[in-house]
């Protein structure tokens, strides 16, 4: 079986905890044996495929939990909260981390659509455009397992991109696709909205700005926005930004640094917005919170 071999083939690779690159850019193996509570995070554009376990995501109150049956597929920086509150000795959290490459997605996706016509729309779901819970089928198997059997670095300097393209366009056809050609294909206003957002977090970005970037009227852009991520442009920003916030404070920065960072010019305003979302103050945080790096 495919998956079998797949498990095989990063627990060979893999003893410790932590996470380990491969020989090909953006691919990581990784392996989590504590059980973590979910915490803050910022997930990118990536898929993430769990061998063993159970992985754990909150997007704006929502939990989505995925194992070995269905691979995380994220196509825009979104605010969320993870964790791996299973993990343990016995059965740890096993799996791959494959980042999206904007620039060869967006190629896929524009030459999947010049061949086979516009996106159809989805039907209605529960999930949101930028995050997808996918089903295993045939070809995204036999492309990982064909990405996952490069070992050598010869081998993964020559046939890596080729494979990872290989990948991409698994995704692209499969459970996720219809999110994933939003994203990156034609029409992927709401995507680019959300790139220039997380490159200027700490930047006084208005609603208007984002709707004006991509051509769209503050209500259609509203609209869809939501669609995607859903939250408001409102919600999403101040997310974003106080889930940075978090990780920088988590990671050592102290509470002032890491307000101004994410465009807070009030001390004040800032502790009182991240009391309201984590139910602590962000010096109590920084306090209580080890160092701990999540994988997405």
């Amino acid at each position: 079986m495919i998956k079998q071999k797949i498990k095989q083939l990063v627990e060979q690779r893999i003893s410790a905890d932590g996470i380990v690159e491969t020989a090909i850019k953006g691919v990581s193996l990784f392996k989590i044996t504590q059980a973590m509570p979910c915490a803050p995070a910022v997930y990118e554009p990536t898929v993430v495929v769990i061998l063993n376990g159970r992985k754990e995501a909150i997007l704006d109150g929502d939990r989505y939990i995925y194992d070995n049956s269905q691979y995380m597929c994220c196509t825009v920086s979104l605010p969320v909260e993870a964790g791996t509150p299973e993990a343990s000795p016995e059965e740890p959290l096993l799996g791959v981390y494959i980042s999206l490459d904007t620039k060869v997605m967006t190629e896929l996706a524009i030459e999947m659509e010049s061949a086979t016509g516009a996106i159809k729309q989805p039907k209605s779901s529960s999930q949101p455009q930028g995050l997808s819970l996918a089903n295993w089928d045939d070809t995204f198997a036999d492309a990982l397992l064909r990405l996952l059997q490069l070992d050598g670095s010869m081998d993964a300097s020559i046939l890596g991109e080729s494979r990872l393209r290989e990948l991409y366009y698994a995704v692209l056809k499969g459970d996720a696709g219809i999110s994933a050609r939003r994203a990156f294909g034609i029409g992927n206003e709401i995507a680019r909205s959300i790139e220039y957002l997380s490159l200027n977090l700490g930047k006084n970005v208005t609603i208007d700005d984002l709707a004006s970037l991509v051509g769209m009227s503050r209500a259609v852009f509203h609209r869809k926005f939501k669609q995607a991520t859903r939250m408001s442009p409102i919600q999403f920003m101040k997310s974003m930004r106080l889930n940075h916030a978090a990780m920088r404070i988590v990671a050592g920065m102290n509470v002032s640094e890491a307000a101004m960072k994410v465009g807070y010019v009030s001390s004040s305003q800032f502790s009182r917005e991240f009391k309201r979302m984590y139910g602590t103050s962000p010096k109590q945080w920084s306090q209580s919170k080890a160092l701990i790096e999540h994988v997405a």
